[in-house]
């Protein structure tokens, strides 16, 4: 599958809605991505993961990246994830400063 990363930001909420794998191959598009956001206000910061089949540790450190330099006072949510995600998360420490749910 094809990876893909798509951004926007709407009432204070950055939306990222991910598909495919996030590794070291796309993660710095991504967060060159995500860092013309910085100086907004954003309330919420959210991954969609719903079609995302692989996290590495360049990708969780995107996530990483993005609550510290762009949304640090922002609660941060993951939508979605499937299992297999969702066991990286978790093994790094990452599922104790996120919101994991189904939906948003």
């Amino acid at each position: 599958m094809e990876s893909k990363a798509k951004v926007s930001y709407t009432n204070d909420v950055l939306s990222v809605h991910l598909s495919g794998r996030l590794d070291a191959a796309n993660a710095p598009a991504l967060s060159d991505e995500l860092t013309k956001y910085k100086g907004k206000p954003i309330k919420n910061m959210v991954f969609f993961a719903k079609d995302l089949e692989y996290i590495s540790s360049a990708g969780i450190r995107v996530i990483v990246f993005a609550k510290q330099r762009i949304g640090e006072n922002a609660t941060i949510y993951l939508i979605g994830a499937p299992e297999t995600v969702l066991d990286v998360i978790r093994m790094t420490g990452l599922a104790n400063f996120m919101v994991i749910q189904d939906s948003y």
